[in-house]
């Protein structure tokens, strides 16, 4: 199996365990660093526990375990996002509207290649932002990253 259609499996069997519970995937990686990782991200209204991470970690297991489509060996991790996470679907961008947002750009836009600003609206996969008073719209395939500002 390829890492796109391992992360496609487990984002199906994430959905069939969180089913009915109040969590939300986030998002499924599977990326070889040292070692393979399968990471899987959650949140939830109010934030994310760790006993919510280790109940999906547990029935995951049992899944994988049962289906064993992986044949290298991996290291699972269940986890929040973090603060900072990045928007990559559809429904994170609607989740954050109105949030702050840095825009990484693969070219500069207005002389800048990261700017931040309140996510507006993402509409025909344009990202419309206001950046200091002024609403920018950047098609969502000029960005290499969207996430969560953070201002310190």
């Amino acid at each position: 199996m390829s890492g796109k259609q391992i992360e496609n499996l487990v984002e199906r069997l994430v959905g069939e365990v969180i089913t009915g519970s109040d969590l939300e995937l986030v998002d499924v990686e599977y990326v070889k660093e040292r070692d393979w990782y399968l990471r899987v991200f959650l949140d939830k209204q109010g934030g994310l526990e760790v006993e919510d991470c280790q109940w999906v970690s547990e029935k995951l297991e049992e899944k994988l375990d049962e289906l064993d489509p992986i044949k290298d060996s991996y290291i699972l991790e269940v986890s929040s996002p973090g603060l900072d996470r990045p928007l990559k679907r559809d429904r994170d961008f609607v989740r954050h509207v109105g949030d702050a947002i840095e825009i990484h750009t693969f070219a500069p836009v207005n002389g800048q290649k990261m700017l931040v600003g309140k996510l507006l609206s993402l509409e025909n996969n344009t990202i419309h932002v206001d950046v200091d008073g002024t609403e920018m719209s950047i098609p969502r395939e000029k960005a290499s990253q969207v996430r969560l500002h953070i201002d310190f």
